[in-house]
């Protein structure tokens, strides 16, 4: 188990006791983790906050076409993001949210919501959830757990431009900020991964399926550049034994 360390900690007068106890609540402790193989692994979101969260590092500045896939657990009954890009343009050119009250998934893109519902979403096990886009069409489209929603159009004619900040565990309300706690995630992710184009439903099959598929390209688990912060921590990730 591995996760970030906060300041250390050494003994003062009391007076500088409360002023370290202080410094340690309101400071935010950051692992620049750099370029990581997480196979095998999953970020635990271990509590609700308007802090903690993981940014994931892609040098792409343009994306005609948008796949991301990752599996997550949880037994949050309400609306939390589950992948959030931002760029200076939109705040949500691209994020995965679950509505709770709606039953629906909902991808945003370029501030455009999607609502996909009547899907089979479960507490307290792992899901895989894949979302697509393609801007020349403007159609969008879930895969839960291997089941594939209805094409629905979003938003066409242009492509996500700009430097993007990848958030998940949080919902960028603004370009890298405005977390709000009341859609923070709580739980573990896992396997995520981004293409620059739409995958196959053969290629989605297979990594709802865990077997050979091809990685993404934008962002790829098994060569992640990412950064923690605050009180998410890096785990083996959990399977069912048998």
């Amino acid at each position: 188990m591995r996760k970030c360390s906060g300041a250390h900690q050494h003994r003062q007068s009391p007076d500088m006791d409360l002023k370290m106890e202080f410094f340690v609540l309101v400071m935010l402790p950051a692992c620049a983790a750099g370029l990581q193989d997480l196979s095998g692994k999953m970020f635990t979101f271990p509590q609700q906050t308007n802090t903690a969260h993981v940014k994931l590092t892609s040098s792409r500045q343009s994306l005609g076409a948008v796949t991301v896939c990752l599996r997550f657990f949880t037994d949050l009954r309400r609306e939390h993001a589950l992948f959030s890009l931002s760029t200076s343009s939109f705040s949500n050119d691209f994020m995965i949210q679950w509505d709770d009250k709606n039953k629906e998934i909902e991808p945003h893109i370029r501030d455009q919501k999607v609502e996909y519902g009547g899907q089979d979403f479960k507490l307290n096990m792992w899901h895989s959830v894949c979302t697509t886009w393609d801007s020349s069409s403007g159609l969008a489209q879930v895969w839960l757990d291997g089941q594939p929603s209805v094409r629905k159009y979003s938003s066409s004619g242009s492509s996500i431009s700009g430097s993007p900040i990848i958030i998940l565990g949080q919902e960028q309300d603004s370009h890298g900020g405005g977390f709000d706690i009341n859609q923070s995630f709580v739980g573990m992710m896992s396997d995520v991964h981004m293409w620059d184009y739409v995958l196959s439903s053969c290629e989605i099959q297979k990594y709802v399926d865990e077997l050979n598929f091809t990685p993404g390209n934008v962002l790829n688990w098994k060569a992640l550049d990412f950064q923690i912060v605050d009180r998410v921590l890096i785990e083996e990730k959990q399977s069912s034994c048998h």
